[in-house]
């Protein structure tokens, strides 16, 4: 259903544009129009567990003030995976009802690259198990592997897909991005800012999602704030005031560059503007927790304060903030006056702008490299596509250590029935109803499946204890983990009515082919549909 360029003769044009070697930006017109044009995202899934548990009812079993996690941090449920998801199984998940929905083969795809920093293998990507999706296909020919950095992986690899399709190795194919992480902490304060899921997205020309060539503002540096030194846990070590610090000024740095290299553009235009969050339709941000998006929103507001040349205090969005007039920005990551001035100010904005990215962030926590791109399904599943049409849509992705870049995305003007726009928009309207089909469970039992994680955590020779039953229908599940640590995986069936294919376990010793799950489930789920077990595992090549 999507239309592939020819790559042969935009290639070679590109290739002749790169010498002499110029400094970024500086490239000619005629070079520009050499490019693909539009590169960017054409198709998205997303997937989070069928399980949730309430914040509000998890402030009284921890014994926390009402208020502290639903208030305090800006979260109403949070999804988790039982033991029988890892990141093997969500990411089998969101690509193969990528591929399902969108109609695609998986011979179209020349580019798969996976950001994760759930790390279940020291050496063997998370990218190599989707490999066995492609089996049907014969397409061995597919490019990338994992990219790791906390929660910026997903976007370092989302960069290295849409660098692939303008570069001289581009084949003509689509790039599939998948960000995935299981989101968990032990007993204490940061618990509650856990969370699960994927998000797959494709990459391709003609995109309703397009890139702005080089628009992104990056800023790398060095620190301790949040990590995983201990090799046999999932648990991270976390400053959390550290964390916040480095947040905040990666995104003052980053929007600087950013405002820097827009507005060397708009000079090479003819144009002589600044920009600010006014040049932004959406603003959407790596959710650790939603109230620190609505900060962070907030702090946009206070750079655009502190660098405007006059800015007007008597009215406009910076009424009544003439006191703040000489703050000096590194010192005002936990000023609370200056946080509360500028939220109140820039109510608004976080109404028009960022505030409808938050659904899954609100509802099901923290994905960690997904995290911001569900924040971006968030706000395609709730506008229209003319609501849409033509809006700059501002990201900023962090991910601890820390690694951060704020880029933008610009929305196609066509919004007609059955446009790319119209199609991505319509595959994603079933969010909120998505959500709100999970299950609801108690406290103690949310913290009896964190503890078993615990104590299971990279055994071999184990069978998972979770029940498939409670999983949604064409998810790829756990089914064993052998004594070489190798995992196998089964795909629960479409129909709720069909008999589950849960302990149905293909041995990695024997030498027989495990079959591909096309094999057994077509492209696009029919009603005929057999009911034999899918299963497949990530040890026997």
């Amino acid at each position: 259903i999507f239309s592939i360029i020819t790559p042969t003769s935009v290639v070679k044009s590109a290739r002749s544009c790169l010498s002499p070697i110029r400094m970024p930006g500086s490239l000619p017109a005629v070079c520009e129009a050499a490019w693909p044009k539009d590169v960017g995202i054409i198709a998205m899934e997303v997937y989070f567990p069928s399980q949730y548990v309430e914040q509000a009812e998890l402030e009284e079993f921890d014994g926390v003030g009402a208020g502290k996690y639903t208030v305090g941090l800006g979260q109403a449920r949070m999804g988790f995976c039982s033991d029988r998801e890892d990141i093997g199984s969500l990411c089998l998940t969101v690509v193969q009802r990528l591929m399902e929905r969108s109609g695609l083969s998986y011979e179209s795809v020349g580019r798969l690259e996976v950001g994760t920093e759930t790390i279940i293998d020291k050496s063997k990507s998370t990218k190599t198990v989707l490999m066995q999706l492609f089996e049907e296909s014969g397409n061995t020919d597919v490019e990338g592997v994992d990219t790791t950095n906390a929660c910026y992986g997903g976007t370092a690899a989302l960069f290295n897909a849409v660098n692939w399709v303008e570069s001289s190795s581009w084949d003509g194919r689509y790039a599939l991005v998948v960000a995935g992480d299981i989101a968990v902490y032990a007993t204490g304060s940061a618990r509650p800012t856990g969370g699960a899921g994927a998000v797959a997205m494709l990459v391709g020309p003609n995109a309703p999602l397009a890139f702005e060539r080089g628009l992104r503002g990056t800023h790398m540096q060095h620190a301790y704030d949040f990590y995983k030194p201990d090799m046999v846990s999932e648990y991270p070590v976390v400053d959390g005031k550290l964390s916040i610090q480095c947040y905040l000024s990666a995104l003052d740095r980053c929007y600087s560059v950013y405002r820097n290299k827009i507005h060397a553009q708009w000079q090479r235009e003819g144009l002589d503007k600044r920009c600010s969050l006014e040049d932004f339709g959406f603003m959407v941000f790596h959710s650790p927790y939603c109230k620190l998006v609505q900060k962070s929103l907030a702090r946009l507001m206070l750079n655009d304060f502190l660098c405007h040349h006059s800015p007007g205090t008597q009215s406009g969005p910076f009424s009544g903030l003439e006191a703040f007039r000489d703050v000096k920005i590194e010192d005002t990551y936990f000023d609370r006056d200056v946080e509360k001035a500028f939220m109140k100010a820039s109510s608004e904005a976080f109404e028009s702008k960022t505030k409808a990215s938050l659904l899954i962030s609100n509802q099901n926590g923290n994905m960690y490299t997904p995290s911001v791109y569900g924040c971006l399904a968030s706000v395609l599943a709730q506008h229209t596509p003319q609501q849409l049409a033509g809006q700059r849509i501002g990201v900023f992705s962090y991910g601890s250590g820390f690694a951060a870049t704020l880029y933008s995305i610009k929305v196609t003007q066509d919004a007609t029935p059955g446009s790319a726009l119209d199609k991505l928009v319509s595959s994603l309207c079933d969010l909120q109803a998505r959500l709100d089909s999970r299950k609801k469970v108690s406290p103690d039992v949310f913290a009896q499946n964190m503890k078993l994680r615990e104590e299971t955590h990279h055994l071999a020779n184990y069978i998972p204890q979770g029940s498939v039953e409670e999983l949604f229908p064409g998810t790829w599940y756990l089914t064993r983990v052998d004594e070489k640590h190798r995992r196998q995986y089964a795909r629960r069936s479409m129909n709720d009515d069909r008999p589950l294919e849960a302990g149905l376990i293909t041995s990695c010793i024997t030498a027989e082919h495990i079959p591909s799950p096309l094999k057994k489930m077509p492209r696009i789920p029919a009603a005929t549909a057999g009911p034999e077990g899918l299963v497949i595992s990530n040890g026997d090549h």
